[in-house]
């Protein structure tokens, strides 16, 4: 046989769920836990033999009494009005004191501290003391109590207890171990600052969010033989998918697609690198594409850790001619479905941007028609997977493509991201980005 994985070697969640508390009317007795202690009803039902149910539960839940009403005569009946062994922990047992006091609870006398000395093993002597603490019981030959009055003394290691009374009489012991406070007020000032660590992530990854929407296009550079548009869906708040508009000069504008690899704010962080470099060196490229994606790839090379890649695609168009001049490094081939019904794939040109210092970029051309529908996308498009496991795929994407052609670019786009939500309605596990450019007529 195998050995058995760490996981299942662990020992299941295990807790107390439920103690019994046998009361004489469930409603007088619920009223009291419920209005007097400020619990909360963590049940009240009847099951088939019509006996009723209930149980309530401290603020945290981390237990529930159940509130029996047994039969008279009965032996559970006669434990009614007795010590229910059960003890409450709490940080300030005075402040719960006074809170519960207020509220009608009767208490067998004012809370009193009992400072434990033992010379036991630890383990020992914390189960010794709580036991002490919670008992009035005489104590063992390894531990002697003093009981003091509260605030007479501050002890070195101690415990403040009270006993009450709920309408039955039956008994109750409210306990703070200083401890137990302690590690109360640690863990407090932990989870605070946990949540107060995770409110700024949050703050900052919607600043961040806001940040790199304004890294997308905001406005079109127009054109007269070309109407395009696209958007980008994130899986998560930030991501490294990025499509840009780029004005050329000259009546040329670059239609930019590129994917980083990995996901969130490293890849984020990326994409806002590349924007950056392609914007800044697009205008002193001139009608030299290759040259520009050869000053791309050197600077990611130089601004960002090994391993880190990304696929683009960038496709210059003449205004004029209605020329398209492309550079595929890496990325899924850009798909022209021609008027005519035709299909021409944009292939790869050149390698991934990143890896290589020494890169080199060939161009491809194709020229647009009228009529003719270019589309841009990342594998988030294709990749998107339904209930079966099953891609979208490109088959699937022409098929959309062709269905909305008749649809302006904006509107083709949505209708195309609707398809794509209704095959796969789950959770998006990657950035979605296509950009729709459709040739005018003459």
């Amino acid at each position: 046989m195998g050995t058995v994985p760490s996981t299942l070697r662990q020992s299941p969640h295990l807790r107390i769920h439920c103690i019994n508390v046998f009361v004489r009317d469930q409603d007088r007795s619920l009223r009291f836990f419920v209005d007097q202690l400020g619990f909360n009803v963590a049940f009240d039902t009847r099951v088939q033999s019509g006996e009723r149910w209930v149980g309530v539960a401290p603020p945290d839940g981390s237990a529930i009494l159940s509130l029996i009403a047994p039969k008279p005569n009965s032996e559970q009946y006669k434990l009614i009005g007795r010590a229910t062994q059960v003890v409450f922990v709490t940080e300030d047992v005075t402040s719960k004191f006074l809170e519960w006091s207020k509220r009608g609870v009767r208490f067998h006398s004012t809370p009193r501290l009992k400072r434990i000395r033992y010379q036991t093993h630890a383990a020992q002597n914390a189960a010794v003391a709580v036991a002490a603490a919670s008992e009035s019981a005489e104590t063992s030959s390894t531990v002697s109590r003093t009981h003091m009055l509260l605030g007479e003394e501050t002890p070195i290691w101690g415990g403040t207890v009270a006993r009450f009374r709920d309408i039955d009489g039956n008994s109750f012991s409210l306990v703070s171990f200083d401890e137990l406070t302690h590690a109360m007020e640690a863990q407090r000032r932990a989870v605070t600052a946990k949540q107060e660590a995770e409110r700024r992530a949050v703050h900052e990854l919607e600043i961040a969010k806001h940040v790199q929407s304004r890294l997308f296009p905001q406005t079109l550079p127009p054109l007269a033989t070309l109407d395009y548009a696209g958007t980008c869906i994130q899986a998560r708040q930030v991501g490294g998918d990025y499509y840009d508009f780029l004005d050329l000069g000259h009546n040329r504008v670059a239609l930019v697609i590129g994917d980083i690899a990995g996901k969130g704010i490293a890849a984020a962080l990326l994409m806002a690198n590349l924007q950056a470099n392609l914007r800044s060196l697009c205008a002193v490229a001139q009608h030299q594409p290759d040259h520009l994606l050869c000053s791309v790839n050197q600077l990611f090379c130089e601004n960002t850790s090994d391993g880190a890649f990304a696929t683009l695609f960038f496709a210059e168009y003449d205004d004029t001619t209605r020329h398209l001049r492309y550079a595929n490094c890496g990325h899924l081939p850009a798909l022209v479905l021609r008027a005519n019904n035709g299909l021409t794939r944009l292939d790869a040109t050149a390698t991934v941007l990143g890896i290589f210092k020494k890169w080199e970029c060939e161009l491809g051309e194709c020229r647009l028609l009228p009529g003719d529908t270019l589309a841009l996308y990342t594998d988030g498009v294709t990749e998107s997977f339904n209930a079966d496991g099953e891609e979208f795929g490109e088959h699937r994407l022409l098929q959309a493509l062709q269905g909305h052609r008749d649809l302006a670019p904006r509107a083709a786009l949505t209708s195309v991201v609707d398809e794509l939500a209704r095959f796969s309605p789950y959770e998006q596990h990657d950035d979605i980005t296509l950009i729709i450019a459709r040739c005018k007529p003459a």
